[in-house]
C-alpha cells in the first residue's frame, strides 16, 4: 500500500513512521509512506503557501494554487483511490473506515493547517474528509499519523500475530476485554480462574462477556449499531 502526506510540516511526521510497526511495515515493503513538502510547490521567492482569507477574519488559509499544483503533480505520478483531507468537520474515523481504508492500493493525505485549506481545492480534488476528535489540532500532521497509523497494523504480514487487529476494540463493535499477565497474583491481586483453566472455548466466552460488559458501561453507543 502506498500512502502520500501533503504537509507544510514535514518535519512532525518523521518520526511516527521511523519507528516500531509503522517502520516494519515499511521495512516489509508492504507500506509505503511518502511525505511530501508542500513549500516545494509554493509561490515566489519564499514558496508562500498561505494567505489572508478574503472577507476578513484572524487566520492565514492555505492558498488553491500550490495545493493544486502538488496534487496534480502526484496524480500525474499515482492513482489514488481516495484523497483524504483531515479537517474537524469531517466524518469521525473509526476502526470500520481504518478497516476499509487499508484494503486500498494508494491513498493520498492533505494536512490542513491555519485556518485550513482552500474551500475551492475541498471541491475539485477531494474524496473524504476525515475528523479524528472534536477538538482541533494546530494541523493535519497529528491526525495523519494517527490516520496512518490504524490503516498501517491492517495491513496483512504487518502485525507479526495477523489474529491480533482482529480482537482490537471496534472490531466487531466491542471494547476490548481485560488483559493480563505474568504474575498470576500481584500484590493480592489474581487474575481470573478462568484464564489458567486451560479451556479455550470457555475463554473465549468470558471474554465475549466481559467486553460486552465493558461495552455497555462505558460505550453503549456502539452496541446501538
Amino acid at each position: 500500500m502506498q500512502i502520500d502526506i501533503i504537509t507544510v510540516v514535514p518535519e512532525l511526521l518523521k518520526s511516527p513512521f521511523e519507528h516500531s510497526i509503522m517502520k516494519r511495515a515499511g521495512d516489509k515493503g508492504l507500506l509505503q509512506i511518502n511525505i511530501v513538502n508542500l513549500r516545494s510547490f509554493g509561490l515566489g521567492l519564499h514558496h508562500q503557501v498561505d494567505d489572508y482569507q478574503y472577507g476578513g477574519g484572524a487566520g492565514m488559509v492555505m492558498m488553491c494554487e500550490p495545493l493544486d499544483r502538488c496534487i496534480m503533480d502526484l496524480k500525474s505520478k499515482t492513482k489514488y483511490d481516495e484523497i483524504i483531507y483531515l479537517t474537524p468537520d469531517g466524518k469521525t474515523f473509526n476502526q470500520k473506515m481504518a478497516n476499509r481504508l487499508s484494503c486500498l492500493d494508494a491513498v493520498l493525505i492533505i494536512c490542513g493547517h491555519y485556518k485550513g485549506i482552500d474551500q475551492r481545492i475541498r471541491d475539485m480534488h477531494v474524496t473524504m474528509e476525515i475528523s479524528v476528535g472534536d477538538f482541533v489540532l494546530s494541523g493535519g500532521e497529528l491526525a495523519a499519523a494517527i490516520v496512518v497509523d490504524a490503516i498501517g497494523r491492517l495491513i496483512p504480514g504487518v502485525l507479526n500475530d495477523e489474529t491480533s487487529a482482529l480482537s482490537d476494540s471496534f472490531q466487531d463493535n466491542l471494547l476490548a476485554p481485560p488483559v493480563y499477565t505474568r504474575p498470576a497474583d500481584f500484590k493480592g491481586f489474581k487474575i481470573p480462574d478462568i484464564l489458567l483453566s486451560g479451556n479455550e472455548r470457555m475463554i473465549d466466552e468470558w471474554r465475549y462477556e466481559e467486553s460486552l460488559k465493558i461495552t455497555k458501561e462505558r460505550r453503549p453507543d456502539l452496541l446501538e449499531d
